[in-house]
């Protein structure tokens, strides 16, 4: 079974050393991973979302689920960021509160994070790792 994100940055987390965790984001590299860690690491992205806690009701489906993986959904972000879509803001609102609703609850905690861009404060994962993991990510200039 594949890990959800979450798993896999809790994963990176935990290893010992800095040369571990790379080797865990190669590893585990797939476009969502990357996706999720340039929206929290790229100072250039900006957040259209309110700072804070959501509120949204915890989705109790079971892991396996396809939908509930963020890894299927994680092409809806752009919506959420500036520069990403023109919508109204209470649209922009209620639709990540239904994206967090239909993920699985680990990975819409992983969403409420990189809003915020605070992922490295629950996952001991820092942007020069990710740097090192993935050479050919272009930093900046994104919104």
């Amino acid at each position: 079974m594949k890990l959800l994100l979450h798993e896999v940055l809790q994963k990176i987390s935990n290893a010992k050393t800095k040369a571990k965790k790379i080797d865990l984001l190669k590893e585990y590299n797939c476009p969502a991973l990357r996706q999720i860690l340039i929206a929290n690491f790229d100072e250039s992205i900006i957040s259209m979302l309110p700072e804070g806690e959501v509120p949204f009701e915890k989705n109790d489906a079971p892991e396996e689920t396809e939908h509930t993986k963020l890894t299927h959904e994680y092409r809806k972000l752009y919506l959420f960021f500036k520069g990403g879509a023109n919508v109204s803001q209470s649209r922009r609102e209620s639709l990540f509160i239904q994206l967090l609703e239909g993920l699985h609850q680990g990975e819409a905690e992983v969403l409420v994070l990189v809003k915020d861009k605070k992922l490295g404060k629950r996952w001991k994962i820092t942007k020069q790792c990710v740097e090192e993991a993935f050479p050919s990510i272009q930093w900046g200039n994104r919104s």
